[in-house]
């Protein structure tokens, strides 16, 4: 049994167990929601910008030797989501990740995260003259040698401490931490999409040997772990197609991150198209 196997009694457990909401903060902050391996909460800036954007971070702060998951997980686990669909006022909600890295435990080969890691949350009003108030569902896995999933709803009120300075710092930092955008000389460039596999090629900085690119699937398509293959000053990338939809979506996109030594951007690429 892979060792990141979300265990059927600890899901019930900790679903039971959260099925609270948190309560409200007298701050842009929820309280901590306090799991077995750590404990996790939501920040907000406290005011939207001008474009009627709310900046927030959902902050996870690990015990020594346990991990949390990327945006996709790869063989196992369970990728943080974030539902804000109960809020008053607000249209949507995205969750934006760091660079990850990558794991093999001998069970499995997965991206994630070791360290406390916070996850930026751009929540989008519906009216930016207007204030929001949170309500969001969360959904996340904290592993060991097991994985417990944890489920827990923060109730914020931004508007009720707007200018809360150390809150506005740890929204900061988490966007700091972020993936620079793709850039012609640095990100990856579809080469082929066949009916097995996806193959890019990486443009980077730096020495081949640090390169590492992570493939997130969405929309019906999974990949398996993607394989190096360096031809001569080219380094490639092989990711196998585990998974597809019988047509490709009409819009949105597959998200990538590429991680070198010089730093790490982010970017998308096309879904490939049906076989």
């Amino acid at each position: 049994m892979p060792r990141h196997t979300l265990l059927p009694l600890a899901l019930a457990s900790v679903a039971l167990a959260s099925l609270a909401a948190i309560p409200p903060a007298s701050a842009s902050s929820s309280q901590w929601y306090v799991a077995e391996g750590g404990r996790v909460r939501l920040v907000t800036t406290g005011q939207a910008d001008d474009k009627g954007v709310l900046q927030g971070a959902l902050e996870i702060d690990l015990k020594p030797g346990w991990k949390t998951y990327w945006r996709d997980p790869g063989d196992a686990g369970v990728p943080p989501t974030l539902d804000a669909t109960a809020s008053s006022n607000v249209a949507s909600a995205e969750l934006s990740f760091p660079a990850p890295h990558r794991f093999d435990d001998g069970f499995a080969t997965w991206a994630g995260y070791k360290e406390p890691v916070s996850f930026p949350v751009a929540f989008t009003l519906t009216d930016a003259g207007q204030p929001a108030m949170i309500d969001a569902k969360v959904f996340l896995g904290i592993c060991e040698t097991i994985c417990i999933p944890v489920q827990a709803t923060f109730a914020v009120d931004p508007a009720s401490d707007p200018d809360n300075s150390d809150d506005a710092a740890v929204v900061q930092a988490a966007l700091d931490a972020l993936p620079g955008p793709e850039q012609p000389d640095f990100g990856v460039t579809l080469v082929e999409a066949g009916k097995d596999d996806i193959l890019v090629e990486a443009e980077f900085a730096g020495e081949p040997g640090t390169v590492d690119f992570f493939l997130a699937g969405s929309d019906g398509y999974q990949f398996g772990p993607p394989q190096r293959r360096e031809q001569g000053e080219r380094l490639l990338f092989s990711a196998p197609i585990l998974e597809r939809p019988e047509k490709a979506p009409a819009e949105g996109a597959l998200h990538y991150t590429l991680v070198t030594e010089a730093g790490a951007v982010s970017g998308t690429l096309p879904y490939p198209p049906a076989p």
